[in-house]
């Protein structure tokens, strides 16, 4: 089957209204058991299209780099912010998500007139804003903003994995998989791990 290619319908819709600079927005690494939540913001240029853009999780590691350049090289814009673990588990992964995504937004310089964001809208930002259902397969801006996100934040975790390979990083990204559970069964939780995500099962002593 094919792959869905994002479109730029959303984006010309929102032009004829008069928006200019806009910008589509997500995020990666909520499901993860260790590692930040990365959000990304991209501006994308249309008189430098980028063809075959689509939802990250649809595309190889080949074709995400590939693409990760072709954006930084041509987009109008890009911004990427992160909430670290320990400030997941202080907000909750869902406000760490939208803060991370409201920080990628005020790091665009210029600021965009228009925000379209992948499912949800980001409060306390005061630029207008849409969210998309859906919208790292439908949106050529937030499937741009979904590859930027998801390349730099499995770059930064297999840095990680090259300063600790004890967790398997390189593999996993940080996701809950079975081999990562046995590792911090096995050598307990880095600075790198989210308390609040923490499987009881596994890591509650007798007395906690």
């Amino acid at each position: 089957m094919a792959r869905a290619r994002a479109r730029q319908t959303i984006e010309n819709a929102s032009r004829r209204l008069g928006f200019r600079r806009i910008a589509g927005v997500d995020e990666v690494g909520r499901g993860c058991l260790a590692g930040p939540v990365v959000a990304a913001a991209v501006v994308l240029d249309p008189a430098r299209p980028i063809p075959g853009l689509s939802d990250s999780k649809l595309l190889t590691p080949i074709g995400r780099d590939r693409l990760f350049a072709l954006i930084l090289e041509r987009a109008a814009g890009w911004h990427v912010a992160a909430a670290a673990s320990d400030e997941i588990d202080l907000l909750n992964i869902h406000r760490a998500s939208l803060e991370a995504m409201r920080r990628a937004v005020l790091g665009l310089e210029p600021l965009p007139d228009l925000v379209l964001v992948d499912a949800f809208r980001i409060p306390g930002l005061f630029i207008p804003q849409r969210g998309v259902v859906g919208g790292d397969r439908r949106c050529s801006a937030i499937a741009a903003a979904s590859i930027v996100a998801k390349v730099t934040r499995d770059r930064e975790m297999l840095r990680h994995h090259a300063s600790d390979p004890r967790y398997g990083y390189d593999r996993h990204k940080g996701y809950a998989t079975a081999a990562h559970l046995q590792a911090v069964a096995r050598f307990g939780y880095s600075s790198l791990h989210r308390r609040s995500f923490r499987p009881p099962s596994l890591f509650d002593g007798p007395d906690e």
